[in-house]
């Protein structure tokens, strides 16, 4: 399939999908809705984000690069920070440069300079993965190459994928791209490789601000269940039924 059939493509199935949506108001998830699914062995594994204290270093996508090879000069990354800046004006304007991952150093927001007096807020929002309860994905795969793990991660087989988009295209969050090198369909996988060992993800191992965490979901005694289930969190795109198991804290409503 061309490159321009795969964007005419993706770009139909995106309209129909959204225009089959009711528009919803943001809103923050009850405890009854966080609580997760049944998993194996009594592990279903989820992700907390605190915007509140992300502040745009991208050290966690330089690490996450680093420990799941994928190319560091390329434009893609399966973990990635969107700067926000909302001006007086209620206007909102976004950008994430390599994925963030060498920081926001640039005051310009896509070569536009935005003068200090004009912005109301500004603010910066880590994206990866959301491992859904309900993934889009694994349903649309002809071959069965992406598939979910007994604890709730989303992985992909690279010998089974054959490259045909599906899956990039079905994704409402836009986490999946195209290996540069390996030409399979590739996105973050919570690191299944360490969190298997007992180690915590390269993002959360790199992050020195505690804005990322990982943690057992069916576990009540784990940090990030409670905080999960006793304090105001949010995820994204709530309204398509996926049910993603990254919660967010601090999560502005500009941001979908």
């Amino acid at each position: 399939m061309s490159c321009s059939r795969r964007k005419l493509l993706k770009s139909a199935l995106s309209a129909s999908v959204a225009a089959s949506l009711p528009l919803s108001a943001f809103r923050f998830l009850s405890p009854a809705e966080c609580k997760a699914a049944t998993g194996t062995e009594g592990t279903r594994w989820g992700f907390l984000v605190d915007t509140n204290k992300c502040v745009g270093c991208g050290f966690c996508v330089k690490a996450c690069k680093k420990e799941n090879e994928v190319p560091y000069d390329a434009p893609v990354t399966r973990t990635w920070v969107e700067r926000y800046v909302v001006t007086k004006d209620s206007k909102t304007h976004i950008d994430s440069p390599m994925g963030g991952r060498d920081g926001f150093t640039d005051p310009k927001i896509r070569g536009e300079e935005i003068a200090p007096a004009d912005i109301a807020k500004t603010f910066f929002v880590p994206k990866l993965c959301n491992q859904c309860e309900n993934p889009a994905c694994v349903q649309v795969c002809p071959v069965g190459a992406t598939y979910q793990t007994g604890d709730g991660v989303v992985l992909v087989d690279r010998k089974w994928c054959i490259g045909c988009g599906y899956c990039i295209m079905a994704c409402p969050y836009g986490v999946r791209f195209f290996h540069p090198v390996h030409k399979v369909a590739e996105k973050c996988t919570f690191c299944y490789h360490r969190i298997s060992n007992g180690q915590q993800t390269a993002c959360v191992d790199a992050c020195s601000f505690g804005a990322r965490q990982i943690g057992n979901l069916l576990d009540q005694n784990d940090p990030v269940t409670k905080i999960i289930m006793t304090e105001r969190v949010a995820v994204l795109k709530d309204e398509y039924g996926t049910k993603p198991q990254v919660f967010y804290l601090g999560l502005d409503r500009n941001v979908r």
